[in-house]
């Protein structure tokens, strides 16, 4: 059954931008929305990933899981998700400027602390 699909891209080849507008909505630059198969959703996502090169691409597609969407990513950005115990959620590499630049944290939004990505939940 073909459902909302949303993906990003940020300076992607002239070509990909193409291929994304035969099948979904460019609602800004780099931003397209669309209804699609799966299998529509896999192929466009497939030549998106391989050809990002120095850009990059973020796809959020619904999915049966607790978040109710799957979250793909390509290319170097400086928010890259992990899973922590079966939810998707976002670690954000520290800039050049940062004193632990060698350590992943996130934000949680909650408050202004940082939690270490590594940290597991206690059982």
């Amino acid at each position: 059954m073909p459902s909302l699909t949303v993906l990003n891209t940020t300076a992607v080849p002239d070509r990909v931008r193409g291929a994304l507008s035969r099948w979904m909505i460019e609602t800004t630059p780099g931003l397209y929305v669309g209804t699609l198969s799966a299998r529509v959703r896999d192929e466009l996502w497939r030549a998106v990933s391989e050809s990002v090169g120095p850009g990059a691409a973020v796809l959020v597609y619904p999915d049966a899981n607790e978040q109710g969407f799957t979250l793909r990513t390509a290319g170097e950005r400086r928010r890259t998700p992990i899973d922590f115990d079966g939810l998707t959620l976002i670690a954000l590499r520290p800039d050049e400027n940062t004193v632990n630049a060698g350590t992943p944290v996130m934000h949680t939004g909650a408050t202004d602390r940082m939690v270490d990505p590594e940290a597991r939940r206690p059982e």
